[in-house]
């Protein structure tokens, strides 16, 4: 059955699977965004501040949510995932945090007018400055302990300006991680969706220990064959058939002749879902931050002060009486103070 068929039957959720190329060294994940991406997307759009994203940046954020939750889903990380890209265009910054329990979030930055059709280039990388960066932000740290963020650039070695999304993330992964991988991803205004291929090493857990433990000794060219050629059948997936089709009939199509070791797909409540961890509490620390002095400044010409969250798009809203109550109860009195944001 095709996805459309499925949501005119009301089957509209978000599922991930992941599998295992069975003796090779080779994993796989395929993802579907659909409740959560449209509940990002609708409350963008309800947003009189910001108003909806353009298609090409509709694309370049569902491709980028897609892709965090394949990450997340296969690193033993508690903590958030944080993905963004960066740089000159009419698109400041995009940002995707994806939590251990694959809940996200996103927002993008746009400054100006992004035209119908514009590239990843066109909209991030004017000047040849855009950056890609991914960050791993521990929930519990250690004392002293900084968040791990690596960063590749939008071009490659040459200084050639990069158009995809997943080229990007597989530069990263060679670069940062040593780990060939294989991406494919699409995004329209209804569904966000993708396939990550990505060889293993030769030892280590799960797939390639225990019984498996014989692949080791293979010859390491038959073993880059194997990669190679699971790698190109995940390529000859189209964009349309990435959006239009479910994931069982992708799985067939693609892996037919392969062996493969399925999991139990991630869907309903343990699914990758929108969620937003903003609250006033976390806002009334930022407002605290600005110093009784400044507040004071910024009521003295308004009746409240207002801040938005780029992400879900709650408005809190603090009036003198809220303030006077803040710094009355932190004692805080400027900057100084070290309110915690």
């Amino acid at each position: 059955m095709s996805v459309a068929a499925r949501e005119m039957k009301g089957y509209l959720v978000s599922e991930l699977h992941k599998f295992l190329f069975d003796g090779l060294p080779v994993r796989g994940a395929l993802v579907r965004l659909t409740d959560g991406w449209a509940e990002i997307l609708r409350r963008r759009a309800s947003n009189s501040h910001t108003g909806g994203y353009a298609a090409p940046v509709q694309q370049m954020l569902g491709e980028m949510a897609a892709a965090a939750a394949l990450m997340q889903s296969n690193i033993k990380f508690d903590g958030a995932l944080v993905l963004q890209i960066f740089g000159d265009g009419p698109v400041k910054v995009a940002v995707v945090e994806t939590q251990a329990d694959l809940a996200f979030r996103a927002t993008a930055s746009v400054v100006g007018v992004v035209d119908d059709g514009a590239t990843l280039s066109g909209m991030v990388n004017v000047g040849n400055r855009g950056r890609c960066s991914i960050t791993l932000d521990p929930k519990t740290k250690f004392a002293g302990q900084q968040p791990y963020q690596g960063v590749v650039s939008l071009s490659d070695d040459q200084g050639h300006k990069i158009d995809s999304l997943s080229a990007v993330l597989e530069c990263y992964m060679r670069q940062s991680e040593q780990l060939d991988t294989k991406l494919v991803l699409a995004a329209n205004d209804r569904v966000a969706a993708g396939l990550l291929i990505q060889r293993l090493p030769m030892q280590g857990r799960g797939n390639l220990e225990g019984s498996l433990a014989s692949v080791v000794t293979e010859n390491r060219m038959e073993l880059d064959e194997h990669y190679n050629r699971i790698a190109i059948l995940a390529s000859s997936l189209k964009r349309e058939e990435l959006l239009t089709l479910d994931i069982e009939t992708i799985m067939r199509r693609l892996f037919w002749e392969e062996s493969l070791t399925r999991f139990e797909p991630l869907q309903g409540d343990s699914a990758p879902r929108f969620s937003c961890n903003c609250s006033r509490e976390r806002v009334a620390k930022m407002v605290q931050g600005l110093g009784k002095d400044e507040v004071a400044s910024i009521l003295s010409e308004r009746d409240d002060i207002e801040v938005g969250c780029e992400f879900c798009g709650v408005q809190y809203r603090f009036d003198a009486v809220d303030a006077a109550q803040l710094f009355m109860a932190s004692g805080a009195q400027g900057p100084a103070s070290n309110a915690k944001h």
